[in-house]
């Protein structure tokens, strides 16, 4: 019962959405899991511009552009996902476009264009969608061609400088055969300024296409769809706001949220994305479908990251990734009148490449430590889920899947003196031998169930309950120095301790659900509410610190299996008819509303605290948070549709809440971020036939701001975080001089006017 269908046609109706949370179709009111679906025009109409904007108004979800990044994704459901882009670490939440995995979260902030809806499922989907899709999973699905000849233009045009065009086309080549194309260029000036370069901050420059071949279909019985997506992103780089003075400087605090004086930009911030995919559908009898999707994948990221956000070269970080990835899959469908479902088999191999310096040249002339970290992974899994119709009324749905995984890394850690590393053009000298020289391998194999018992007492009402179980494979911290490693020989650790050191072990998600989704009052109203319980071990928690390596200051990863966290809560979403023909004839009047609620806590938190030299494993879950998951989370939508001559007004308002979120696990007064309200607002009239459109979208209306993300490297109590203030007041840095706690923002009020051509 997505929120935003609020503004769907006035004839669309909940239980007649079509969605494949299952990896087939089915009514969104029969499927045992809580789904939100955002269908192509409810995004259109609500004035949706990229992927993140559906968060606002789905339930215990935050979906959101990572720190220091355009286009790096982080995305965390029910309090599980991961924030950390670096190789080695995987998502908590699977992104899917259509039905492809992305492997890494660069470049995963999709613009909407040519989408035919979002779905997001919430909950562990490990038994259909893999091991990485332990909160949730995101699937973007684009439209299929029609079968006439069609372009579509759309241009928008708002603040900042907002310049958007989007061109689609598409023509069938015979009675089988179909092309299609869209171009896309979106731009908008900076909402903020670089003080020290001059650059834009915040602005957006984006070149994307994407073009399909589709054989077959529409009533034949095979269906071949070949596409393909490029995406060039030249934006500057995204600079965060300092929140405290500078230690070393005195550098005030900027009055502008999204100015910034960051001196680092080099490497010239590039990302360029695209890929390829196969996806065939042929049916071989009335019961039997055969499926095959084949994919690869690849993307290039160099991007600056000034962390303190000075001229200072005090935390600097230049980074590049490279990651590229090839999959297949292939399922078969079984339907009968009482059974349904899939078996089905999945192959990824996948590299993924991380450098970056961390350049303190204000502690130590010089000083860089640079980080070449490859991690490669090899999966193969088997899956099914097979649901038995007892009768009209009662069923009961199992699956399994079971995964084999490989994480093979190398890494190389290298200090240099006199300037950055040769990689980032710098002209540093190796000092001493390598912190780490790594190379090694781990085996992960993990079988998920999932079990569900569905009881519709009539067709427009589904109540369920459900067991499933989620996995996140392991691996190796690309950020550690094996120097390190504790050792039988102090000082000298083997391969192999350097292995344990670095490496951290699976996670699991035992995950209860009941619900109900319902019709009400012949259509008016529809709903859907869930109750969740689940049991997450071996939680992976990776951190940056302050460190010393061989007598220097340096920048540590430190990555554990925290122990456990529990998380329950409930969600409801509806929408509601309010009334029809109440100032015209044919006028409807709709509400749509969503309420999340999780309690998500750590029952045991284990980390080395060290005394007097001495390291001792401690729980402090009493004194840790669960990151990026507020307690509440809340929209309602009031929608208004008219008939104007032929075509069609429509009004909507959307205001949506987020209680307290904290950014990281050790909460921080500074980078935290408190409740906060939203408003949007639209109005958007339809010619007929829908032959072309123009809406005025409002964003943010209050211009309210809020935090997203954020980097802190101060000095804080080691068990419960309580950071260390110096005789100013100010916190004491933890590396550097100049102290680090930046910041990172919501966009601010925007306004713009879309207009669409159909032809």
């Amino acid at each position: 019962m997505a929120q935003a269908q609020t503004e769907a046609a006035a004839s669309e109706s909940d239980d007649a959405i079509v969605v494949t949370a299952r990896r087939r179709e089915e009514r969104l009111v029969d499927v045992p899991i809580a789904v939100t679906a955002f269908s192509g025009e409810a995004l259109a109409k609500s004035g949706a511009i990229d992927i993140t904007d559906i968060g606002q108004t789905t339930p215990n979800t935050t979906i959101e552009v990572s720190r220091g990044s355009n286009s790096t994704l982080s995305a965390f459901i029910r309090g599980v996902g991961q924030q950390d882009p670096v190789s080695g670490f995987e998502q908590g939440v699977g992104l899917y476009l259509d039905d492809v995995y992305l492997n890494r979260p660069q470049a995963a902030v999709l613009d909407i264009y040519d989408v035919d809806r979002i779905e997001v499922l919430r909950g562990p989907q490990g038994t259909l969608y893999g091991r990485n899709t332990i909160g949730g999973a995101v699937k973007y699905v684009t439209r299929a061609l029609p079968q006439d000849v069609s372009l579509r233009i759309k241009g928008t045009y708002g603040t900042y400088d907002q310049a958007d065009l989007i061109v689609t086309v598409s023509a069938p080549i015979s009675d089988l055969i179909r092309i299609g194309a869209s171009g896309a260029r979106l731009s908008r000036g900076g909402f903020g300024k670089n003080l020290t370069n001059g650059l834009e901050n915040y602005n957006k420059d984006v070149w994307a296409a994407r073009g399909t071949l589709e054989i077959g279909g529409y009533g034949e019985p095979v269906l071949i769809r070949i596409s393909g997506d490029y995406t060039k992103d030249k934006s500057n780089p995204r600079g965060g706001h300092r929140l405290i003075p500078s230690l070393r400087t005195n550098a005030p605090v900027l009055a502008n949220v999204f100015d910034t004086r960051g001196g680092l930009n080099d490497p010239k911030q590039d990302i360029e994305a695209y890929g390829l995919a196969m996806n065939a559908t042929a049916e071989l009898s009335d019961s039997l479908t055969l499926r095959s999707i084949s994919a690869w994948r690849k993307d290039d990221s160099a991007t600056p990251i000034d962390f303190d956000a000075l001229p200072a070269v005090d935390v600097d970080v230049p980074g590049i990734y490279r990651n590229e990835q090839f999959s297949q899959e292939v399922q078969l469908l079984y339907e009968s009148d009482k059974l349904k479902g899939l078996l089905g088999f999945y192959y990824l191999t996948a590299t993924a490449d991380t450098l970056f310096d961390v350049r303190i040249f204000n502690t130590l002339a010089g000083l860089t430590a640079f980080t070449e970290a490859d991690v490669d992974t090899e999966t193969y899994a088997v899956f099914g889920d097979f649901t038995y119709d007892f009768s009209d009324q009662f069923s009961i749905s199992l699956g399994g899947r079971y995964t084999w995984d490989k994480r093979t890394a190398q890494i190389l850690r290298q200090n240099y003196l006199g300037g950055g590393s040769p990689v980032f053009g710098g002209a540093g000298t190796a000092f001493g031998a390598p912190s780490t020289n790594f190379r090694g391998e781990r085996e992960f194999k993990k079988f998920t169930p999932r079990a569900s018992i569905t009881f519709q007492p009539t067709p427009d009402h589904t109540l369920y309950a459900s067991f499933s179980q989620g996995f996140k494979g392991g691996g190796f911290d690309p950020r550690g120095v094996g120097a390190n490693a504790p050792a039988a020989i102090p000082g000298r650790p083997t391969n192999d301790e350097v292995a344990t050191f670095l490496s951290f072990r699976p996670e699991k998600v035992d995950s209860y659900e009941v619900g109900y989704k319902g019709s009400l009052a012949d259509g008016a109203i529809n709903v859907a509410l869930a109750g969740f319980y689940a049991d997450y071990t071996d939680v992976q928690i990776p951190g940056s610190v302050a460190c010393t390596v061989s007598g220097l200051p340096s920048f540590c990863g430190v990555t554990s299996n925290a122990g456990k966290a529990r998380f329950q809560g409930i969600e409801f979403e509806g929408r509601a008819r309010l009334g029809e023909d109440l100032a015209t004839s044919g006028d409807r009047l709709t509400l749509g509303a969503t309420l999340g609620y999780v309690d998500a806590k750590f029952k045991r938190y284990i980390t080395n605290i060290t005394v007097a030299g001495v390291a001792t494993p401690t729980d402090v879950a009493p004194f840790r948070r669960v990151q990026n998951t507020p307690k509440w989370t809340a929209s309602g939508t009031l929608g208004y549709s008219a008939p104007i001559g032929e075509g069609e007004l429509s009004l909507g308002t959307t205001v949506s809440y987020r209680s307290k979120t904290y950014q990281f696990e050790i909460p921080n007064p500074y980078i935290d971020q408190p409740g906060f309200t939203l408003w949007d607002a639209s109005i958007v009239y339809t010619a007929p036939e829908k032959r072309w459109s123009l809406g005025v979208f409002g964003k943010n209306l209050t211009n309210k701001r809020y935090k997203t993300s954020g980097y802190t490297f101060v000095v804080a109590d080691p068990r419960t975080g309580a950071i260390t203030n110096g005789a100013n007041g100010l916190p004491l840095s933890a590396l550097g001089t100049e102290g680090t706690l930046t910041a990172f923002y919501g966009n601010p009020r925007q306004v713009f006017v879309t207009g669409t051509l159909n032809f």
